[in-house]
């Protein structure tokens, strides 16, 4: 009995790591340990920017199933441009899905030819979405967002899409991973696009853009010489410097734009 509970248990950490991969697209060995600890019912007053991170129990049992996984071809294994390692649904694992009713495909075509830049933005955005849900929070990761399958849908909110998003009722944290200067044109955009959401805002309650959503807050994860341009640009623009506070939020210090190998 006592057997055949533990294979049951195997099976349900296998799914939970495919449907984790289903939605990111692909993951590291410590996201998905982070993933691993107990969610939050309801996320708390004061939801935290930091990155989830699993116990080193976590982090055991992820190592574990993963070579489980890995060993009955149920996961692919490719390396990251830092040399971490990160998996995504084997044909397999996409079938394993397809028979619990989840239109899974394998995730091959997203294991090729990581960029470094494209990569350490993709781990930052899956952190921020995995913090999210360990808090509680609804959350479309960026590959979700990018293939329309979030509130926003393909057309994005005033023409644009975050890297992330946190949804509690109908309020919105709205996440923009900027790891370099864009380039005149987009950086144009973006600000037109706050411009748009500022004048969207109610006392109180963020930028009301429309069909009952409200975005509380649009968060930066970025340097801080992207920090320190926006805000004079914004100043600029005519925001006083508590609008800004109240709306617009930088995080510089918690996640590094550097690789990192994060096996």
């Amino acid at each position: 009995m006592k057997r055949e509970d533990g294979r049951a248990k195997a099976r349900d950490n296998e799914m939970r790591v495919l449907r984790a991969l289903h939605r990111f697209g692909w993951l590291r060995t410590r996201d998905i340990a982070a993933l691993w600890a107990r969610w939050a019912s309801k996320p708390m007053a004061m939801p935290s920017l930091a990155p989830a991170t699993g116990t080193a129990s976590d982090l055991r049992m992820a190592q574990r199933t993963l070579r489980r996984m890995r060993d009955g071809h149920l996961l692919l294994q490719a390396k990251g441009p830092d040399g971490s390692v990160v998996y995504a649904i084997a044909e397999a694992g996409a079938r394993a899905l397809q028979s619990a009713d989840v239109p899974a495909s394998s995730g091959k075509d997203g294991l090729r030819n990581f960029s470094s830049g494209y990569f350490r933005h993709r781990c930052i955005s899956n952190e921020l979405a995995i913090a999210g849900i360990v808090q509680g929070f609804r959350v479309s990761t960026e590959r979700e967002i990018a293939r329309g399958l979030w509130a926003g849908g393909k057309a994005g909110i005033a023409g644009k899409k975050p890297d992330a998003l946190w949804r509690s009722g109908n309020r919105w944290d709205w996440f923009e991973v900027e790891r370099s200067r864009r380039n005149a044109r987009d950086y144009a955009q973006l600000r037109a696009w706050l411009a748009h959401l500022r004048g969207c805002q109610r006392p109180g309650l963020g930028a009301d853009v429309g069909d009952g959503i409200v975005i509380g807050r649009v968060v930066f994860v970025c340097t801080a010489q992207f920090k320190n341009k926006l805000l004079r640009d914004l100043a600029t623009q005519g925001w006083p410097a508590d609008e800004v506070q109240k709306f617009v939020v930088f995080e510089t210090l918690l996640y590094k734009f550097e690789g990192i190998n994060f096996c």
